[in-house]
């Protein structure tokens, strides 16, 4: 939709688009188009309790694919086949690209662009393959990734009928094919660089599977009984495809499960000092809802809540990245479950560079969430379920490069 400035007019310009799990999210322009990331409708390529009580659409994909013959049990005698309404079971179908979408062109878990000048009747994809590729942005043109859309792809939780633990965060590199179709980056069966039923990805167990019997008395918090069903069920975590559509295209780097990519912008030659380059970009995390443990245990912090710095190799060089950490809490948690460090980040949801030169971060606030990382995230607030924003948290943070003249005795 556009907004107007002045008046404060909404006006719709595309309607109708894939939702569910994950919506239509973040927007980014060029060459007369409109791009945007159209994140998945389910968790995992497959409708499942945690879809809404599997009232989610199924997931809509960008190409003719062929389903595997397996289905995946929500329980009470559901199972459901990936790209598929919630317990229906079609296994070694073949399930048309678009198929259920309300516009040509549309599908989810991709990047979709269209042309400005006539957006709702030109809609295609520009690259899939992807479960919430939320965070894009595109690269200039004199840069190494040579004007590039950089996509920060959110992996996994361990929840729903087709659980999976430790399925990492990515950086991708979207772009069409030479023939003008999209590329295709592996979900939903491709976690990072390897297939989902290696051991790695093996659930354990926990309040978002759609098998668990609640038993808070337990670690996982599920009774004995449901648990041996959610392993034998879900170990290996089997495909939703029977083959891919095409080749996979890898990511460029993985980041932490669970740390969630929530926004990239690439920094002004202004604010290219210290530890920064030209060309760099920052990135946003906000951190885990609590579906696992943490990513991370003492001595180590965990990753997430945090903004990140990708510094890049030279154009024309050997592609190479870079990233460390740019700013981020003392505890390296959501601020608000240590009273000692409210004044810091709890859910950064995006970084932009604002015309002054500064990067601003916009913080969604602090939630509720499972509490399996950090058991105050789950008790410390009154509520009736996770994920319940805790009002007043939300913030815009300013960051700016200090100039060399003031950084004596600054820290």
């Amino acid at each position: 939709m556009t907004v107007d400035p002045t008046s404060g007019q909404v006006t719709p310009v595309i309607t109708g688009l894939p939702t569910g799990d994950h919506p239509t999210e973040q927007l980014a322009f060029k060459d007369g188009h409109i791009f945007w990331s159209q994140g998945s409708t389910t968790n995992s390529g497959v409708v499942g309790r945690d879809n809404g009580g599997g009232a989610n659409q199924q997931d809509i994909p960008c190409q003719d694919i062929v389903l595997s013959n397996n289905v995946f049990d929500s329980g009470s005698g559901v199972k459901t086949s990936g790209y598929s309404p919630f317990g229906m079971q079609r296994p070694g179908a073949t399930v048309k690209a678009f198929d259920s979408a309300l516009h040509p062109g549309v599908c989810d878990g991709a990047v979709l662009f269209a042309q400005l000048n006539d957006p709702v009747n030109t809609i295609k994809p520009f690259s899939w393959g992807y479960r919430n590729g939320y965070a894009i942005r595109f690269a200039p043109e004199n840069h190494a990734l040579k004007g590039g859309l950089l996509v920060g792809e959110d992996g996994g939780d361990e929840r729903g009928a087709r659980p999976a633990n430790n399925y990492p965060d990515m950086l991708q590199l979207a772009r069409l094919n030479p023939n003008g179709s999209p590329d295709y980056h592996g979900w939903p069966d491709r976690f990072g660089f390897l297939e989902s039923t290696q051991a790695v990805f093996n659930p354990v167990g926990g309040p978002g599977d759609d098998l668990c019997v609640p038993d808070p008395t337990r670690t996982p918090p599920c009774t004995a009984a449901s648990l041996d069903l959610i392993l034998s069920e879900n170990i290996p975590v089997r495909s939703v495809l029977a083959r891919p559509p095409q080749p996979i295209t890898s990511p460029l780097a993985l980041e932490a499960p669970d740390s969630s990519f929530t926004g990239i912008d690439f920094v002004p030659n202004s604010f290219a000092t210290g530890p920064v380059g030209r060309g760099a970009a920052l990135y946003s995390l906000e951190g885990d809802f609590g579906f696992s443990k943490a990513n991370s245990t003492a001595p180590g912090p965990e990753v997430g809540h945090e903004i990140k710095l990708i510094n890049f190799s030279k154009p024309g060089d050997p592609l190479e990245l870079k990233i460390q950490r740019f700013a981020h809490n003392v505890t390296f948690e959501q601020a608000f479950v240590n009273p000692d460090h409210l004044r810091g980040f709890n859910r950064p949801t995006n970084v932009r560079f604002g015309p002054d030169g500064c990067a601003y971060v916009a913080d969604y606030g602090a939630v509720r969430d499972f509490g399996q990382s950090d058991p105050d995230a789950k008790f410390k607030v009154a509520g009736d379920g996770p994920l319940v924003q805790i009002p007043g948290t939300g913030v815009i943070w300013k960051i700016c490069p200090v100039a060399a003249s003031d950084q004596e005795g600054d820290k």
